[in-house]
Formats: C-alpha cells, sequence, structure tokens
C-alpha cells in the first residue's frame, strides 16, 4: 500500500525567493486586447501554467499550477483553505492576473465551466481548447517583436475562433 502523497506546503514554497523569482519571470504583463496576464513557461494539458517551486536541496522542489502559486504569493496560504480552488474569472487558464482569482470550490469551478464552454466566441469554446489556447498566446507573445505584443495576443485569440465571433467574459 502506497503511503498518501503529502500536502503541498504552499506557505513555505512561496516564502521562497527563488520560487517567486523564477515565478515573476515567466508573467507577461504588457497591453493586449484583455487585461490578463500571460504565462510564458511551461503549459498543462489543462492549459494552466506549471512550474518548477522551492528547492532541490531544502526537499521542497515540486511542480506546481502557476495561477496557484501566484495566489499563494498574493494572498498567503490561508487563502487555500480547506481543499480550495483557484478558479479564473476570465476563464483564461493561463492568466496570472491576482485580479482574475478568486479562491472557491472545485464543484462551483466545474459548474462555471459547463455554463459558458459552449458560448460562442468564449474563451473556454475556442476550437484548440484550453492548452491549444494558452500554448498560442504564449508562442505569439515570444516571437512578437517588441512593441507589437498586443496585436499577436489578438490574433493568437482571434484564431481560436474561426467564426470570428467573440464573447466578453461574463464576470
Amino acid at each position: 500500500m502506497s503511503e498518501p502523497t503529502p500536502a503541498v506546503p504552499w506557505d513555505r514554497l512561496a516564502a521562497d525567493p527563488a520560487t517567486a523569482a523564477r515565478y515573476e519571470a515567466k508573467v507577461y504583463r504588457g497591453p493586449g486586447p484583455t487585461p490578463c496576464h500571460w504565462w510564458l513557461g511551461a503549459i498543462s494539458d489543462s492549459g494552466h501554467g506549471k512550474l518548477r517551486a522551492g528547492s532541490r536541496p531544502a526537499g521542497t522542489s515540486r511542480v506546481v499550477s502557476a495561477h496557484v502559486i501566484g495566489f499563494v504569493i498574493c494572498h498567503g496560504a490561508a487563502a487555500l483553505r480547506n481543499g480550495a480552488v483557484v478558479r479564473h474569472t476570465c476563464d483564461e487558464s493561463s492568466c496570472q492576473n491576482p485580479d482574475h482569482w478568486l479562491a472557491g470550490e472545485r464543484l462551483q469551478n466545474i459548474v462555471d465551466y459547463a455554463a459558458r464552454r459552449g458560448l460562442t466566441g468564449h474563451a473556454l469554446a475556442d476550437v484548440r481548447g484550453a492548452a491549444g489556447r494558452a500554448v498560442a498566446v504564449r508562442d505569439a507573445i515570444l516571437a512578437a517583436e517588441p512593441g507589437a505584443e498586443a496585436a499577436a495576443i489578438a490574433a493568437a485569440l482571434a484564431a481560436g475562433h474561426p467564426s470570428g465571433e467573440h464573447q466578453d467574459t461574463l464576470w
């Protein structure tokens, strides 16, 4: 029988200056068609950013979701009470804007997703899926000439909706 996975030491990870610096280095905050702050690092198959947090010598090293470590850096580990998840009010899985996050229940996150995923032109209805959308935006930002990032983001977002329709976020 295997041992249970220990709880993530969010408070220790967020307090690590090297982790905070690695996190900040991967966040793009700039002008664009949305107020989202985009993740420029590794992206999971769910479209969420991934980051190696902690320290190997200290034995705290682990790969975590970028928006969760960002939330804890911003709000503290206590904000993730009783198994709360970090929800994106913008519905952009790679978004790192603290104003777009709120702690909530997993069930509410699922209900929100189900209610909005079929809206024409909405982020959750992107034909590439969440990961494809996140990768397209990340790659567009990284490939853009300085000063052209906003147009690159807009083109990457639009490419996920061949109909050309757009749906603003509902939050």
